[in-house]
């Protein structure tokens, strides 16, 4: 087996590399490079930077407004944009909804959604997980009434990440109380401007606004944005997971941060050795790399199957996320004392303040912390591993 890339995949490479030194803004890129806060409309204006190129949904076949790229294209793509410090897409919309939308949407529906998703101007957040249905998803209570011409809903969904910048929400709800709990679920796409709808925001340790709860309290929703058919969302849901959980192995995003790790070790603090000379950091940071590789590999095995991702994507869930916790823990503890301060006007762009370190470790601690729910959100790692267990091993 040749594990090498191809020239002409080289070929593309050096082009994506060449685009992202040409077009990648500078601002955006020193924001990104040094961990800051994201800004909604710094992931707008590069969204809207690459669908002028034609490279808006790099997942995306050409019927549909994207490139047509090969599953390895995708990947260098993304491993570019990350090493060049490029903000990462928004996959609520452009790696999960989308999908759904063109496997079981209808044509009214794709003409009318695709085309905001892929030049940036509407944002999606996921109304999935429930204060009592996170990874027992089926268990979710929020209700879909018909009366008409519309859905009345009634519920509450929590964790909502980057809700309070959403346009739009795709929701999955209970429209029937027969049968198995999956068989009762619908998918529905809810404008978040509808009366009713209330975002409460859930702040962090760190002080941060990532997440939120949202209400729904008799909010109207046109039977026309009903996706597929009525008591079938648990199908279209599952497709959706098998995307978004492939999309979580996440390489391109570690490679970046793993060279990030490196050169933080092989820096010279205050006379002391760099850590690179510390065998035990070396170790693990040598075991990390291996394990990257060998999630490259297998997101590759994973994303040319020609049946699409399907169980198997759980396994790049449990090593995408495993592996990212591992960098951040590694980058927290080369910043040493340094880390513990935490100082959040320092994740602004203009801060002119004291940096931390010799290397600017304010971040660091902030990351570790909040890159602890990699293993629970997307279905807990367990439920990956019990996923593994029945469909692909068959136990």
């Amino acid at each position: 087996m040749d594990l090498n890339y191809s020239p002409e995949q080289e070929a593309f490479r050096a082009d994506v590399r060449q685009f992202l030194q040409d077009n990648l803004p500078d601002d955006i890129r020193q924001r990104v490079k040094k961990r800051l806060r994201p800004d909604k409309a710094m992931t707008q204006r590069w969204q809207k930077i690459l669908f002028d190129k034609g490279w808006g949904g790099s997942t995306w076949p050409k019927e549909h407004g994207g490139p047509g790229w090969s599953p390895i294209e995708q990947l260098i793509f993304e491993e570019e944009c990350a090493l060049a410090g490029a903000p990462r897409q928004l996959d609520f919309g452009l790696r999960m909804v989308a999908p759904v939308i063109m496997t079981f949407g209808n044509e009214e529906q794709k003409e009318r959604f695709l085309p905001g998703i892929l030049n940036g101007e509407d944002w999606w957040c996921q109304g999935y997980s429930e204060p009592g249905s996170g990874s027992d998803l089926a268990s979710l209570k929020t209700k879909a009434v018909r009366e008409g011409d519309h859905y009345v809903v009634n519920g509450q969904k929590t964790w909502t990440t980057l809700g309070q910048h959403a346009d739009w929400i795709f929701c999955l709800v209970r429209t029937s109380s027969e049968g198995k709990p999956q068989q009762g679920i619908s998918f529905l796409l809810i404008d978040m401007k509808t009366p009713g709808i209330d975002v409460r925001p859930i702040i962090m340790l760190d002080g941060e606004h990532e997440i939120n709860e949202v209400y729904f309290d008799n909010v109207k929703v046109p039977v026309e944005n009903l996706v597929g058919e009525e008591n079938r969302g648990w199908t279209y849901a599952k497709f959706l997971l098998g995307h978004e959980r492939t999309g979580l192995a996440n390489v391109g995003q570690w490679k970046a941060l793993m060279r990030r790790l490196k050169e933080v070790a092989r820096e010279e603090r205050d006379g002391e050795r760099p850590l690179i000379e510390n065998t035990r950091f070396r170790d693990r940071l040598a075991q990390l790399d291996t394990e990257l590789r060998a999630l490259e590999l297998t997101t590759l095995r994973v994303l040319t199957d020609e049946k699409g991702p399907g169980p198997q994507a759980s396994i790049l869930k449990i090593r995408g996320t495993e592996i990212g916790q591992g960098l951040f823990e590694l980058l927290m503890e080369a910043g040493g004392q340094d880390a513990i301060a935490h100082i959040p006007d320092a994740l602004e762009l203009d801060y002119e303040g004291p940096r931390v370190g010799s290397f600017d470790a304010t971040p660091a601690a902030g990351d570790y912390f909040n890159m602890r729910k990699l293993s629970i959100f997307g279905g807990s790692n367990e439920i990956q591993r019990n996923i593994i267990a029945q469909l692909v091993l068959g136990l």
